[in-house]
Parts: C-alpha cells; sequence; structure tokens
C-alpha cells in the first residue's frame, strides 16, 4: 500500500506467498507485509487473508519465539520468514512499537549517508592536502560535483500523483515543501494544496487529499525520528483521541506560516508533528479499507508501483542497502524497534 520497492516473496504460507516479514492480527483479522528496507506497514487487500491468517497463526505457534510480551510477538521460520503477531496492546503501545522502526530506521539511514558523504570530502581533503595535490584554491572545485549532485537530486521526480481523470502530477523535493493542509471547505475533515513549480497551486479535497497526502509525508519525514521524538509524535495523536480528529485538528490550528502569512505548511511543523500526521494518514487510509472502501487500498497498491524510486543511495558504496536491510532484520531478533516493547 505504501512501499514502493519489492516486498519480496515467501514459500511457507501458500494461500499469501507475499513478503518476507508477515505481521497478523487474528482476533481482528489483519495481515500486514513489513518491507524488509523501510519499515512500512503494507495492509493486505485480499480476500484470502481470513486463511492467510490462520496459516501464520499456526505457524507462529509451532516456531520457537525470538521475543514476545503480553501482547507483541516475534518468531522466524527456518525459512527466513519472520513474523509478528499482534495481541490485544493499547494503540498508544502498538502505533509507538509499529512505527518506531519506520521512523529509526529513516534516521539512521539519514546519518549513515550524511556521515559517508563527509567520510568521502574529508578523505579527498586529507589526501589532497597530503600529497601537496589539494591547494586551498581547489577547495570549491572538490565541492563542486558534490553541489552539482545535490542540486540534481533536488531536481528529480520523488512524488507521482494521479488525479481523477487528470494527468499524473511529478512533484520534485521543492514541490514537497510547499503543501499545505486546511480544514475542508463543505465536509468535515481537511483539504490539501499541492504546488507544482512556483505558481502552480490546487487544493483537493475527500479521498483523493488523503491518497495525496499519504504520498507526499514521506518524502517530508525523509529524516526520520529518534525513540522520543516517536513518542511525541503518539502522544499528539492520543491527546486529541483519535487519528482522524488529529488530521482536522491540525489542519484548523492555522499554525506553521511561510512567507505572505499563508499557514498549514507542513514543512514548517515540528518534527513531533509532522510524523504523527503520516502516522495518522496511515491509520485512516486502513480505517476506511477495514470498513469497506476496499476500492481506496487497491488503487492504492497500484499507484505505489508508479511512485518514483528515491535514490537515497547515491555516491554511498555498493552493498550499502544490503548491510542496512540485514542490520534491520537481525536487530529484529532481539529487539524489533527503537522503542522498547
Amino acid at each position: 500500500m505504501f512501499c514502493t520497492r519489492p516486498l519480496g516473496a515467501n514459500q511457507v504460507v501458500e494461500t499469501f506467498p507475499v513478503g518476507r516479514r508477515l505481521a497478523f492480527d487474528a482476533a481482528r483479522g489483519r495481515l500486514w507485509v513489513i518491507c524488509t528496507r523501510c519499515e512500512r506497514w503494507n495492509l493486505t487487500p485480499l480476500e484470502e487473508r481470513w486463511e492467510a491468517v490462520e496459516t501464520c497463526e499456526r505457524i507462529f505457534r509451532d516456531t520457537r519465539v525470538r521475543v514476545s510480551t503480553e501482547n507483541i510477538g516475534i518468531a522466524r521460520h527456518p525459512e527466513g520468514l519472520t513474523l509478528v503477531r499482534i495481541g490485544e496492546p493499547l494503540r498508544p503501545e502498538f502505533a509507538a512499537w509499529r512505527y518506531g522502526d519506520q521512523f529509526g530506521r529513516r534516521r539512521r539511514r539519514h546519518i549513515l549517508y550524511g556521515a559517508a558523504g563527509l567520510a568521502v570530502v574529508g578523505g579527498i581533503y586529507v589526501g589532497g592536502f597530503a600529497t601537496g595535490l589539494v591547494t586551498l584554491g581547489t577547495v570549491g572545485a572538490i565541492n563542486l560535483p558534490i553541489q552539482v549532485v545535490n542540486l540534481w537530486i533536488s531536481a528529480r521526480t520523488q512524488v507521482k500523483l494521479h488525479p481523477e481523470g487528470g494527468e499524473v502530477i511529478k512533484l520534485r523535493r521543492t514541490d514537497l515543501d510547499g503543501t499545505r493542509i486546511q480544514p475542508a471547505d463543505d465536509e468535515p475533515g481537511f483539504k490539501l494544496q499541492i504546488r507544482k513549480g512556483k505558481k502552480k497551486k490546487t487544493w483537493y479535497e475527500g479521498t483523493e487529499a488523503l491518497r495525496f497526502a499519504g504520498a507526499i509525508l514521506p518524502g517530508l519525514n525523509e529524516t526520520g525520528g529518534n525513540r522520543q521524538t516517536v513518542q511525541n509524535a503518539v502522544d499528539r495523536i492520543e491527546a486529541v483521541g483519535h487519528p482522524e480528529r488529529f488530521l482536522v485538528d491540525v489542519a484548523g490550528r492555522n499554525l506553521y506560516h511561510a512567507k505572505y502569512g499563508e499557514p498549514g505548511y507542513i514543512s514548517r511543523m515540528p518534527d513531533a508533528t509532522r510524523l504523527a500526521v503520516e502516522m495518522a494518514l496511515h491509520e485512516e487510509q486502513e480505517r476506511r479499507a477495514l470498513e469497506g472502501e476496499l476500492w481506496l487500498l487497491e488503487r492504492a497498491w497500484r499507484e505505489a508501483e508508479e511512485i518514483a524510486d528515491i535514490s537515497d543511495s547515491l555516491l554511498l558504496p555498493e552493498g550499502t542497502e544490503d548491510f542496512l536491510r540485514d542490520h534491520g532484520e537481525r536487530r529484529g531478533d532481539v529487539a524489533q524497534s527503537d522503542v522498547p516493547l
């Protein structure tokens, strides 16, 4: 539903051979595929999920549990499939546990990429000065290629939106910064302003606003958050009482101003508030799907394949993504999250 990368496959759950990490709630009949790269939970829209959930429950009980609390358990099948069993945790506990890995992974990746970039530049400086090949006059020339790459990254398409009956909207990083949220005009909820370039601005409401916001927020939250920031985000939703009410509340505050005094810029929100908006959007889409609007979920699955892939691995050594994925899986055997169970 949300992930833009292949989710992998398994040969353990015959009725649902998608994914290497599955989460399931047997009591509610919910099944998610967890991306092993970005940790996002993708709710399944398939009618066969009840049979798959029963299979997961049986496999879980027959497999040695690695981590288990009263509400959440994790087991790994000998063939490599990881199962996350959800019991009946309080919503704040489940939200903090569920989103901790997603935002923690983004934060660690952001730090790693930044450190890798500094190491490359530092190595050039130290090696150059040591050999006499780099002088103060050439430092700017060394920085120039890096600046060019950064400009290229900013100019790339990061998100593709599919309006009803309209042309595909391709958004760059600078376009995402212009996204605004405000109260809806004619119905409860919120409306979303999409900016394309400097002048083209369009408002969307209803399911389109929900879909578009869900596609844009991961780009605005690309640096993720640490354990405390994630917990603060969960607390902000809980203070309002429900993800949908939280979104309406945020839209109606008329805060987060940019130039010309226009309010509602998501990029101007505090980190915890921005993470909370992404959480609330994610859960609101799932709620609507589970209440019968499966067409919305199925469309999200189709559109996810066309969302522009953001290449975070530029200028990094080959194999960095595999290292991050393997590291995350090893962490899953011990804790499964930056947020303690």
